[in-house]
């Protein structure tokens, strides 16, 4: 499998791939943000405005295939204020079904942390359905649990769920502003 980091074009060209992608994803119980059935054109409108965000450079997106197909993708939300440039939000980390359990998340994870390292990021934050899947892998590759709050997104069944915030430095020195150090 490989992870690349993609421009707005290439996001163009696979977005019927990452519909797919978020749509199975949703049909797979994971919090992503959408209510189950998920449209497949409003997966195809979602991820079109993705990459609009990526063209304005408020987004960085990878993707995992295996050289035919889609399999998962992760992205980094960059901030837009100066007191913010040395962070960024980690989104929509998802897997498909069919590729679960070989260590792509991992994968995909790791490729962003990295980035965000190189790019003069020092701090990334995130969130996630309490109690998921993903809260291990998050764990388990270092990220610290900032906090709970409860009721905060429906699951795809329209559940409300609490979420986990949680947070890792990267690269550089714990505090200083991206470009120094």
């Amino acid at each position: 499998m490989i992870v690349t980091h993609v421009d707005e074009g290439r996001l163009t060209a696979l977005l019927e791939e990452l519909a797919d992608l978020l749509t199975d994803t949703g049909e797979g119980g994971a919090s992503v943000g959408f209510l189950a059935p998920l449209d497949r054109a409003d997966a195809v409108a979602w991820w079109r405005e993705r990459a609009a965000a990526v063209a304005a450079g408020r987004l960085a997106v990878w993707v995992a295939h295996d050289g035919g197909r889609v399999l998962g993708t992760v992205s980094l939300a960059l901030p837009d204020k100066p007191n913010s440039r040395h962070r960024a939000e980690l989104v929509k980390l998802m897997v498909s079904r069919a590729a679960r359990g070989r260590g792509l998340g991992r994968r995909l994870l790791t490729a962003a942390e990295e980035a965000a390292a190189a790019g003069g990021l020092t701090l990334l934050h995130l969130d996630t359905e309490t109690g998921s899947p993903a809260e291990h892998l998050y764990r388990s590759t270092g990220w610290t649990r900032a906090g709970t709050i409860p009721d905060y997104a429906a699951d795809p069944g329209g559940q409300l769920r609490p979420t986990t915030l949680y947070f890792k430095q990267v690269g550089g020195e714990a505090g200083a502003p991206a470009g120094a150090g």
